[in-house]
């Protein structure tokens, strides 16, 4: 059984395409890519299922059509749409020199300069120029690529110089 702390999430199925099983991805990541991945780990109703790739190609800078092995038909890739798509946290962190800001939600966020954990990061906010971590208790953080001075994939640690102050904000 896969376990949920052992992937990330890159994207999410979108609707099929054509009728021989093509289905449209929508990513954040383009990890499997990078990685050349064999599989991609979809969640069927709550259970996280790996999917075996049998080609795919890309739309635009984050979209692709997937063919998945076994989905050879139009309907088939329809009862797939809409599932969110994972990614295995241990195939990502080969990839260690391209970590993408989904890979680290999940990590704990120390700061360098102190040493204690600041907390877990719920999710990554990119969508402006300013990229912030959002923690579980709710608080912002920048992620400034300048501020993060290590990233410990085995034990799941995101280093960054916290500004004086902020977690009292």
């Amino acid at each position: 059984m896969i376990r949920t702390e052992k992937v990330y999430k890159i994207g999410k199925l979108g609707k099929a395409h054509g009728v021989k099983g093509e289905i449209s991805f929508l990513f954040d990541d383009d990890v499997f890519d990078r990685t050349d991945a064999d599989y991609l780990i979809l969640d069927i109703d709550g259970i996280l299922v790996p999917f075996f790739i049998e080609e795919y190609r890309f739309k635009t800078d984050d979209n692709a059509l997937m063919k998945f092995e076994g989905i050879d038909t139009q309907e088939r890739a329809r009862e797939l749409t809409g599932c969110e798509v994972y990614f295995p946290r241990d195939m990502a962190e080969n990839d260690e020199d391209q970590l993408s800001w989904a890979a680290i939600v999940g990590f704990e966020l120390i700061d360098a300069n102190s040493g204690k954990s600041a907390g877990r990061i719920a999710s990554v906010d990119d969508s402006t120029i300013n990229i912030l971590f959002e923690l579980e208790d709710g608080k912002l953080i920048p992620a400034s690529e300048e501020l993060i001075t290590n990233v410990d994939t085995k034990k799941q640690q995101l280093f960054i110089n916290l500004p004086e102050g902020i977690l009292e904000l």
